[in-house]
């Protein structure tokens, strides 16, 4: 294994934060393999699950098992973790600008294609190595003008050579789920049996440029400008959102099946040389545009009548809000059928504040498709 330690630039005299990189395996194949956990810092499940994937990238290291590269990102956001404020951690959005940290990476594409004219051919592998570099030399180009910038530069750079991305996150209340591209889907769709993901949500643009996305995203925009003139494989980097379940599912137990789940899906997909477990029954493939966000109408008590994990059909209650002014009580049913996968922990609602997350297989949203 070697360890980088990658120094951000300080937001104010007398500070200096750092991010580690871990590196594993003997970098002969050509294939890399990048994880991070915890872009969104005050999510503790994902660096708890790196903890247990630094132990098995150590052993299968050792072993021999990894020809390419895996690069292990156990701690993904010290800006975000140091927010701490009054007691409560804030580690989801920039202090300094408001700025979800898993929002607003660069989308390359225009500029990839520019960079592109006159440089590619008729050989796919080549023609994956020429976007790889141009995506390196714009990167390199950038010139963060923030310490929040800075750490989406390096995030972005670390990750933009890579075979598969899997940005390891959790959500308030909820069950194992998994967000990738449409086109994607079917390629990923083992991952999720795998982690034993009950919602596996998929959009070509969720909006805001999330970090797995802005790098996925690329690749079939490419192939797709590029389509009848020159090869560009739509899947040159696989890369998904997965969600650990809920905030507080911390323990050993957890971590050792996650981590166990995420190195099988290794194996298969070919950064590991070890035999893939055969992949179970996983839950079809969603569109984020057919996830209902249960909101709240009213402010008050919020009752739950649905959890994580619970099969709705439209018309069911999901909650009841109960308003501790007027003792007035709003119910709120689902519009949509499908699996409910995530919820607040929060049990008094202001107006407008989702509440609850459900799967549904019709899509009916557009624009902004991901929580703020």
């Amino acid at each position: 294994m070697k360890t980088l330690l990658h120094d951000l630039p300080a937001a104010s005299a007398g500070t200096q934060r750092r991010v580690r990189s871990l590196h594993f395996g003997a970098g002969t194949s050509g294939r890399k393999a990048y994880l991070q956990a915890a872009l969104h810092a005050d999510e503790v499940p994902p660096m708890w699950v790196a903890q247990a994937l630094i132990e098995r990238f150590t052993a299968l290291e050792a072993a021999g098992a990894i020809a390419g590269e895996i690069v292990l990102v156990p701690m993904a956001n010290p800006i975000g973790l140091a927010q701490d404020v009054q007691g409560s951690a804030f580690g989801r959005f920039d202090l300094g600008t408001g700025i979800n940290f898993n929002r607003q990476f660069r989308h390359l594409t225009p500029a990839v294609i520019a960079a592109l004219e006159g440089r590619l051919g008729p050989d796919l592998a080549a023609n994956t190595r020429t976007v790889r570099a141009a995506c390196r030399s714009l990167l390199a180009a950038w010139q963060p003008a923030s310490e929040a910038e800075a750490l989406k530069h390096l995030l972005q750079s670390l990750a933009a050579d890579a075979d598969l991305v899997l940005d390891l996150h959790c959500d308030n209340e909820a069950v194992m789920h998994v967000y990738t591209g449409t086109p994607q889907a079917q390629a990923l769709q083992p991952l999720a049996a795998y982690l034993g993901a009950q919602a596996l949500l998929v959009a070509e643009v969720s909006g805001d440029d999330p970090f797995d996305e802005t790098l996925a995203r690329l690749w079939w925009e490419l192939a797709a400008h590029f389509h009848g003139r020159y090869p560009i494989d739509p899947q040159g980097c696989l890369a998904a959102t997965v969600e650990l379940r809920g905030e507080t599912e911390v323990s050993p137990a957890l971590a050792g099946q996650d981590a166990d789940a995420l190195v099988a899906a290794l194996c298969q997909l070919g950064h590991i040389d070890r035999p893939a477990p055969p992949v179970p029954a996983g839950c079809p493939a969603t569109p984020l545009e057919g996830v209902e966000p249960v909101t709240a109408p009213v402010s008050g008590i919020v009752v739950f009548a649905k959890a994580p994990g619970d099969w709705v059909n439209a018309g069911d209650l999901v909650a009841e809000i109960v308003c501790p002014l007027t003792d007035t009580r709003t119910p709120l049913h689902a519009r949509t059928t499908g699996r409910c996968f995530a919820r607040s922990s929060r049990r008094f609602a202001t107006r407008g504040m989702r509440l609850a997350k459900i799967a549904g297989a019709t899509p009916y949203r557009s624009g902004k498709l991901l929580s703020p």
